[in-house]
């Protein structure tokens, strides 16, 4: 799961232009990120363009996943993805990101890559890329994940117990009728052999 790009970008003109982005091509070969960065921006631009206003949606294109959320202010937000990363964190991200650019820059006049910058989106970036660390959702989902691990091993370590215990007990009834048993024979031997 990893989170390639992130973009906002105005779509409120034709064509559609990136105002702010970031990305994190570190895991693509040093000659490969320039064609790949333009394909990222390509891609965001187009998508963006196309997306209505208030819609959100994922388009697939070959190994990424572009998740655009569209405002009505004319500003949408585009992630880009591998295809495993999941579609509900990336639409939270967006729905912050495009949060915090409508507040911060009410504006749309303003709206150019050298007006704008936006500080905190390299950090969502790094953020993000592990998803249950950005979405408290799945955070929780894992802390119960955790719990649920911690009570079947509480539960197996006391049913464990219960079968010892059910051992130990059985040990006790065989013990006690060989005691019985030995008493018996011991009092028969006593009774023939008197000391006065």
């Amino acid at each position: 799961m990893k989170i390639y790009a992130i973009y906002v970008v105005r779509n409120n003109v034709k064509p559609a232009k990136a105002i702010v982005d970031v990305k994190d091509l570190a895991s693509f070969g040093f000659f490969q990120r320039s064609s790949i960065g333009e394909f990222m921006t390509f891609m965001s631009q187009t998508i963006a363009e196309k997306t209505q206003p208030g819609q959100r949606q994922s388009i697939e294109e070959s190994n990424y996943v572009g998740h655009v959320y569209a405002r009505a202010e004319g500003v949408a937000g585009v992630v880009i993805t591998d295809k495993e990363y999941p579609a509900r964190v990336a639409f939270s991200l967006l729905n912050k990101i495009l949060d915090e650019f409508t507040t911060r820059f009410p504006n749309s006049a303003t709206w150019t890559p050298e007006a704008c910058t936006y500080p905190e989106l390299p950090q969502y970036i790094v953020t993000y890329q592990d998803p249950k660390q950005g979405d408290t959702i799945m955070k929780v989902q894992r802390e119960l994940d955790e719990t649920k691990i911690i009570l079947h091993k509480t539960i197996e370590s006391v049913l464990e117990r219960g079968e010892k215990m059910e051992s130990l007990v059985e040990r006790s009834d065989v013990l006690s009728t060989q005691s019985k048993m030995f008493y018996k024979t011991a009092k028969k031997q006593n009774s023939c052999c008197v000391i006065c």
